[in-house]
């Protein structure tokens, strides 16, 4: 019988009787009185321009009065604006508050009540959080366990579960639902769908929305028309590169004439962007835009922010998709700054150029190498007819010499590889070049390097001098 915790001669064991009394205690739930609860209400809503902060507030409070009548009352409340689902409890500013207070023996709670799961939880977010609340001993209120979530339960435990992935399940296909109208709309429509306007662009007013709800409430389509102060520069960029000159030389160009750069000239847009002159990289990013041609492109790039825990950060990566996934409309959607064959033109020019011979040059270090003085990662440059790197501590092409400036660093492949050969954190089977080069990706080794030394190092210690940056 359970309980029973005699021998076969009926004596009485204490330690065996202590050990049950614990068991029993540690598998029942603990309960408070009825009425004396006092709970944190825990809310979040997605957007600012389409949802109502006042009233996604209050029909969730309601629903959490609603569970909570005659169990206790909420006396603190924590409302997340903004913030996704898919977000964890530890990226959204008001849950992180909330779970600060956990540690707090007076934090003034008993347990945490929430308006509907979806809006607090996604995926297996719950079941993360759990262990962090029964640690604390606080508890889970859910309409839709219609009260404490005990996963002791079976049921419980297959209802988060369910729930979890239903969440999900919504919001992927919502996803889905609005990328595909997103394709068709650019595709069939070249419809502007929103996010900065290339230079040499500006917004201006298409018509009403084609959505009648969403014409009587007085939204309306926008399109690109060109920028009469800027539109010029583009033309020029492109004229200029089609007619052989460097990305350095154009950049250097535009800056000589104070041409103002994209961050100057929209820095509502551009509010990351702090640099008020013109580099490589935004001269290449203009001449590689297929906007231009008038058509509309979208789908270029893509925002990755899933965690390898499977949550989600609160920050996304900015990737550039491949280009077989752009979505390219059929027909011209604006007013074309360049002609499709100029276009393609200036894109075979940013081709790999080869040597004077017709054979392309190769370097087996590049990305590899970092100076030793300022930290940045070299160059590679062609030294004396051989594969060689250089790093000028910052300078570029498009900026005219200082009167004062570092030497440039020049070091040859050859006399690289040969500093490194025996090094003792370099693999002894590393005989060749290639095998060499090889081990140093493979292990995510970068090489520091001056004119005498070249010291290979783990890529995460490297790091770059904020005085030269």
């Amino acid at each position: 019988m359970k309980g029973d915790v005699s021998d076969d001669q009926g004596v009485k064991d204490p330690l065996a009787q202590w050990l049950n009394e614990q068991s029993e205690a540690r598998t029942k739930p603990r309960v408070r009185r009825r009425g004396n609860l006092r709970f944190a209400f825990y809310g979040r809503m997605s957007t600012v321009e389409h949802q109502d902060r006042a009233t996604s507030r209050n029909w969730q409070l309601d629903c959490a009065t609603d569970l909570v009548s005659g169990h206790g009352a909420i006396v603190t409340e924590y409302f997340d604006v903004g913030c996704s689902r898919r977000r964890s409890w530890r990226h959204r500013p008001q849950s992180t508050a909330l779970l600060a207070r956990l540690g707090d023996p007076l934090r003034g709670f008993d347990a945490i009540v929430v308006g509907e799961y979806e809006r607090a939880f996604s995926g297996n977010q719950l079941l993360n959080l759990m262990p962090l609340l029964e640690q604390h001993d606080v508890q889970l209120w859910l309409p839709e366990t219609d009260g404490p979530v005990d996963c002791r339960k079976p049921t419980h435990q297959a209802l988060i579960m369910l729930l979890g992935v239903q969440s999900k399940r919504e919001v992927q296909r919502s996803r889905h639902r609005v990328i595909t109208a997103m394709r068709t709309q650019a595709r069939e429509q070249g419809r502007y769908l929103g996010g900065r306007p290339p230079y040499g662009y500006q917004l201006v007013d298409a018509g009403p929305h084609p959505n009648a709800a969403h014409a009587r409430w007085g939204r309306r389509l926008q399109r690109l028309e060109p920028d009469p102060a800027t539109a010029a520069h583009v033309r020029r960029m492109f004229a200029q590169r089609l007619a052989g000159h460097s990305l350095a030389s154009i950049a250097r160009a535009l800056n000589d004439d104070a041409v103002a750069c994209p961050s100057t000239v929209d820095p509502g847009r551009n509010h990351h962007r702090t640099n008020d002159r013109w580099t490589l990289r935004t001269v290449s990013a203009i001449l590689a835009n297929p906007r231009y041609t008038g058509r509309q492109v979208w789908n270029r790039q893509r925002t990755d922010i899933d965690t390898a825990d499977g949550t989600r950060d609160a920050h996304g990566t900015v990737r550039w998709n491949n280009t077989k996934d752009w979505v390219i409309s059929k027909q011209q959607a604006h007013t074309a700054l360049v002609t499709e064959q100029e276009f393609i033109a200036t894109q075979a020019i940013r081709s790999r150029r080869s040597a004077h011979d017709g054979t392309t040059r190769s370097y087996l270090l590049t990305g590899l190498l970092r100076c030793g003085s300022c930290g940045r990662r070299m160059d590679a440059h062609w030294v004396n007819q051989r594969p060689g790197y250089r790093c000028r501590h910052g300078h570029t092409s498009t900026q005219h010499p200082a009167n004062q400036r570092r030497k440039i660093l020049y070091l040859r492949e050859d006399h690289v590889i040969a500093r490194l050969a025996g090094h003792p954190s370099i693999a002894r089977d590393t005989h060749s070049p290639h095998t060499l080069a090889a081990f140093l990706r493979v292990n995510k080794i970068h090489v520091v390097c001056d004119q005498t030394h070249c010291t290979p190092i783990t890529a995460r210690f490297v790091q770059v001098d904020p005085a030269q940056s």
